[in-house]
């Protein structure tokens, strides 16, 4: 792992960030609660101003659990990357998937390479490399839409509240003594005030989270290409260099098998040869044997005075 640019448990971390950064947010909240009440709460004439901060608020949350569990989805797959890489350098090559679970990205890196050698067929990384980034970046696109019109919603919550003092204005031009049109004017510039902070305190949070989010599919991303390139095509890629290496041994291999070849047609040879001798001494054999015979037969007739008929 040490030999991978990848972080460990940068999913993790970013989360233990999250949470103090939420706890610090609502300790900033709750210590400026006076000034939280004057703004958004006293002295409002219509309901606007709590429609477009809830609106805004809300878009804010959903944001945000999208990006925790996105980044508890990745806490998953890092995990199950590194046990992945613990079997491969255990020297556990033969059950690389041993804990891993069957639906992590490198479980169906690893299964996708192995059937297409099983196939034969060629091992494009760069296709594979740009399937999963194409893939992983269609899977949180909620967060980046909120993250585009988050600040949008301040920018439209701005725009009511000035309609809102336009009209109060109208009202006050119509009649000098008209007291309910500066009320609007205030509640407006009110409300235009309170709709710009939110969307800028939740775009300026939600932003950097989401942005951590995109580096933290970006290091998962970079450690599965990595453990491609490392463990697994190697072990599945069937290149030119590697066939022409590979018939470089066989016919070294044949050649040991020649000379031995070689070696064993000269001992049958020799061995020809010496059976060849065996048949020429053994050709007078019967002949002398019959001689024998007879002159042993001649010797037992003589020594005991028989007839040799």
């Amino acid at each position: 792992m040490d030999s991978l640019l990848i972080q460990r448990h940068f999913s993790r971390n970013i989360l233990l960030r999250l949470l103090v950064f939420t706890l610090i947010a609502i300790g900033l909240l709750y210590w400026n609660r006076d000034f939280i009440d004057s703004v958004y709460f006293q002295n409002q004439l219509t309901h606007t101003g709590y429609v477009i901060n809830g609106v805004i608020a809300a878009l804010f949350l959903l944001g945000l659990l999208s990006v925790i569990l996105g980044l508890l989805h990745y806490s998953r797959e890092e995990t199950a990357l590194q046990r992945f890489i613990d079997n491969m350098e255990s020297g556990g090559a033969d059950t690389p998937l041993r804990k891993v679970p069957l639906h992590s990205l490198i479980s169906r890196r690893y299964h996708l390479m192995a059937k297409l050698f099983e196939a034969r067929a060629p091992i494009n990384h760069s296709a594979l490399a740009s399937t999963l980034v194409a893939a992983e970046s269609s899977r949180y696109s909620t967060p980046r839409y909120i993250n585009n019109i988050l600040i949008l919603t301040g920018v439209f919550g701005t725009i009511v509240a000035l309609s809102l003092s336009l009209l109060g204005a109208s009202e006050m031009l119509e009649n000098s003594v008209n007291v309910g049109g500066m009320g609007i004017i205030i509640h407006g510039m009110s409300t235009a005030l309170s709709t710009t902070i939110t969307a800028i305190v939740c775009y300026v949070f939600f932003g950097y989270f989401n942005m951590k989010l995109s580096d933290v599919q970006t290091n998962l991303i970079s450690g599965i290409e990595q453990v491609t390139s490392n463990y697994l095509m190697p072990r599945f890629q069937v290149k030119t260099e590697n066939v022409l290496y590979e018939f470089t041994g066989l016919i070294r291999s044949l050649q040991g098998l020649v000379e031995q070849m070689e070696d064993s047609q000269e001992g049958l040879v020799a061995l020809e040869e010496k059976m060849m001798g065996l048949v020429e001494d053994q050709a007078g054999y019967p002949e002398r044997m019959l001689a024998e015979m007879h002159a042993l037969k001649h010797i037992l007739a003589e020594g005991f005075r028989l007839s040799e008929k």
